[in-house]
């Protein structure tokens, strides 16, 4: 091996430690922080309090996440500007992962005591989320825009990505497959199978040392690409923010997609917990479905520059959305058939990570897109929309869920024994069909208004390798 194909080995690895790590706090905020909230944090003799202060927390999540929607474009602006000997994006990564994980891993507790006192608590849980919230966009923002900082082809890039998201992958789902061992092993009551609040005070500590230690190895082992293609002449202002984004159709189309996807497959994601725990009637399977998740999941990312070849992007994302239309069909009939439930969770997860690569690689291919028809380069302001999109999904998926868990009884100390057949058919039809309509409506608008493929890309990036020094004047 030569040694510059040794440094960029150790270069995509570094870079998938940091996905690894990023991935890990991705699922304990958007997946497992509700059951906390749902299960623990409010356990108190009067359901009807419990109840209601689940309501408030899930209501000030949606309102911080979407206000931050018109933050996060002056972030990615803000990223785009940074100049240091470090490159542009380590610095957010590093620096942003560190405060964003201290920040979780209070919002897992009861803050000291301060849920007896409801007003003080939902004032310090606001500060602490907003805290959170916007240091891990930075790090999300600069982690994922340092694709296109590495190299202009597609095909490099998917190579890049690809290895990124190996790690990521790996991270989420050994999340799943080890949430409730942690959980238990260091709770002193199960609670029915979703542990106490110092089994989950442990997992934060565990999950946001490993994001940590992720972007720690990233900053260390990763380099930006110098080009003269990322050369702007002329830096985007605050004001210019949101009219280069919606210049950009390309990009506001693959976005609306995307976002349209990810509430189907975040709802079922976000559900799963409660299904184990009170349709299956046992929790422990989730770490089954994590083992599984990992090994299915690996091998579709792995084989994603091979699919991308044989089927280009396009047809990969409607195969893909075919194939978890026909597992959550499977999962709606599965019941308590740990081996059905099973099958059909994942394979409705096998082309999770295929459908974000073709949405990633397509977002990442609009910056030269835009760069052409706008006549400047803007990665990070570019690449903030993902995130965006993810944390909005998020957001609102963790309102439905935590709502749902309340309207159908899977709060406090329910069990499955407790949850009532008409709670269980109400919980189903939300968990499945829902998401149905969601993953079929994306696929449609795709297919309708995503035109920038491969080919297209290619022909762009010679045009300004012709043209960029004209144009950047």
């Amino acid at each position: 091996m030569s040694a510059n194909n040794g440094n960029k080995l150790m270069q995509r690895i570094s870079y998938a430690c940091g996905t690894f790590g990023h991935d890990i706090f991705f699922m304990m905020v958007n997946t497992y922080f509700i059951m906390f909230i749902t299960s623990n944090l409010f356990n108190t003799d009067d359901q009807s309090h419990n109840e209601y202060m689940i309501g408030i927390i899930m209501t000030v999540i949606l309102v911080i996440r979407i206000a931050e929607l018109f933050i996060d474009p002056f972030i990615g602006n803000t990223i785009d500007k940074t100049n240091t000997r470090w490159g542009r994006f380590k610095p957010w990564v590093i620096i942003g992962g560190l405060i964003a994980a201290i920040s979780l891993i209070a919002l897992f507790t009861d803050l000291g005591g301060l849920t007896s006192s409801p007003m003080i608590y939902l004032i310090v849980f606001a500060i602490l989320y907003i805290i959170m919230d916007v240091f891990y966009s930075a790090k999300d923002v600069a982690i994922w825009s340092m694709v296109p900082a590495m190299s202009f082809d597609s095909k490099e890039r998917e190579i890049t990505a690809t290895f990124a998201r190996i790690g990521s992958v790996f991270g989420a789902q050994l999340v799943t497959v080890m949430v409730i061992p942690i959980v238990l092993f260091f709770s002193k009551n199960a609670n029915g199978g979703v542990g106490d609040a110092t089994g989950w005070f442990a997992f934060a500590i565990i999950g946001g040392g490993v994001s940590i230690l992720g972007a720690i190895i990233l900053g260390i082992g990763t380099k930006e690409q110098a080009a003269a293609l990322r050369e702007n002449k002329k830096e985007t202002t605050f004001k210019e923010v949101f009219s280069i984004l919606g210049k950009n159709d390309q990009l506001m189309w693959i976005a609306i997609t995307f976002l349209i996807f990810c509430f189907g497959q975040d709802l079922v994601n976000a559900f799963q917990m409660y299904y184990f725990t009170y349709i299956l009637g046992d929790s422990t399977y989730l770490s089954f479905l994590g083992v599984i998740n990992v090994i299915i999941g690996l091998l579709a990312v792995a084989l994603f520059p091979i699919l991308t070849t044989k089927f280009k992007r396009r047809k990969l994302f409607v195969y893909s959305i075919a194939i978890m239309v026909i597992a959550l069909i499977i999962y709606a009939f599965a019941g308590t058939n740990s081996t059905l439930v099973l099958i059909a969770a994942g394979l409705f997860n096998l082309p999770q990570p295929l459908v974000f690569l073709v949405v990633l690689m397509t977002i990442t291919d609009t910056v030269e897109y835009g760069q052409l028809k706008i006549g400047h380069r803007d990665e990070a302001l570019i690449l903030s929309i993902r995130p965006l999109i993810n944390k909005l999904s998020g957001a609102v998926t963790s309102a439905i869920v935590g709502f749902t868990a309340v309207w159908v009884g899977m709060s406090g100390n329910a069990t499955a024994s407790t949850i009532t057949d008409s709670n269980k058919l109400t919980f189903e039809m939300i968990m499945f069909a829902t998401p149905i309509v969601f993953l079929v409506v994306a696929t449609l608008i795709y297919k309708a208004k995503v035109k920038l493929t491969e080919e297209k890309h290619a022909e762009i990036v010679k045009e300004l390798e012709r043209t960029w020094k004209d144009i950047s004047k």
